[in-house]
């Protein structure tokens, strides 16, 4: 996988970025946290073919294209579809029907909020848009909050690319143990707030 991100950002530039982003929210398998470090790193190697600045734009664009990609099939064909679609063929992306029903749970917590705070921890952030669409989240309150939360995580892994140079791979190493801990960490919280309110309907 790495041999093929690092060439189709070579022959492909931006363009590429921007593609690979893409497809990083249509197959959850392909990481976020290996294109954009390895994105930042060729900007610093080949600065008269990429620049950091550019390589952020077409990361970010690809990004928020790839959560349109999710968004709508939410909002036309609602969850119990888009549930059962998943459990048939959803294997070959990675996504269960408990994958979306976990993100919905999450965006019924968090509301608008959650699609930003969504783009920001991995094993969320792709789904996250299912139940904005599902929701009937207005287009352009989804598009602001997930425009400014994929800025921070493309800007943040860019960055940390260019800045740590041949060694951009440390960033997926240090970030994966980082991210279970913090999607453990949720699912933690919703598990204490789903038992919270059984006692309270106890107590009734």
């Amino acid at each position: 996988m790495l041999e093929w991100i690092t060439n189709t950002i070579n022959y492909m530039g931006y363009l590429g970025i921007a593609l690979l982003m893409f497809v990083e929210n249509l197959f959850p398998p392909i990481p976020s946290e290996l294109i954009m470090p390895l994105a930042g790193f060729t900007a610093r190697a080949t600065p008269d073919k990429l620049n950091i600045i550019g390589v952020f734009l077409a990361g970010l664009v690809g990004s928020v294209l790839g959560a349109l990609v999710w968004y709508y099939p939410g909002r036309f064909l609602g969850e119990e579809r888009l549930k059962a679609w998943a459990d048939r063929y959803g294997r070959w992306l990675a996504i269960s029907s408990k994958d979306i029903a976990k993100a919905t749970r999450w965006f019924d917590r968090q509301g608008n909020k959650a699609v930003l705070i969504g783009r920001l921890v991995p094993g969320i952030r792709t789904l996250i848009s299912v139940p904005a669409g599902i929701t009937n989240m207005h287009l352009l309150p989804f598009l602001f909050y997930t425009t400014l939360g994929s800025a921070i995580w493309v800007g943040l892994l860019t960055y940390s690319g260019y800045v740590l140079g041949s060694q951009y791979e440390l960033v997926d190493k240090y970030l994966a143990p980082v991210s279970k801990i913090v999607f453990g960490s949720l699912v933690l919280v919703f598990v204490a707030w789903v038992l919270k309110r059984q006692l309270k309907r106890i107590r009734r």
